[in-house]
């Protein structure tokens, strides 16, 4: 089994006749390095605009928004690991305050999004 996740962790796919869903899929795939597949997630989007609604939210406060505002029930483990993902891509940045962690909105790689893509169109010459 030890030997299974390792392969899974370098990217390596499960024995057949195993298929990993729901929370297993998220701990044991590879990491997500695409801002966009951080985003294509409607778990982590939702979070997102949670923490948009009321930044610098800890993993509970998030957990009783989600459930209440958003319907939706997920485990902390599992917020936790979306809230990891969205870190790693650069949208969530953390502090510590005692034993607490505040989870903050970064829209920076956002910003380059925009930058690249959504540029303004020069206006046009009149004739």
């Amino acid at each position: 089994m030890i030997v299974w996740r390792l392969q899974v962790d370098l990217g390596g796919a499960p024995p057949s006749g195993l298929a990993l869903t729901g929370k297993s899929q998220l701990a044991y795939t590879r990491r997500v390095p695409d801002l966009f597949e951080a985003l294509a997630t409607p778990a982590r989007r939702k979070i997102l605009d949670a923490l948009c609604e009321r930044d610098g939210q800890t993993l509970f406060e998030i957990c009783a928004r989600l459930s209440v505002k958003s319907n939706l029930s997920m485990t902390r483990q599992a917020v936790s690991q979306h809230l990891a993902v969205l870190e790693e891509v650069g949208l969530l940045t953390v502090t510590r305050q005692g034993r607490y962690k505040h989870h903050h909105v970064n829209t920076a790689p956002l910003n380059q999004i925009v930058e690249r893509w959504l540029k303004p169109t020069p206006p046009e010459a009149n004739p």
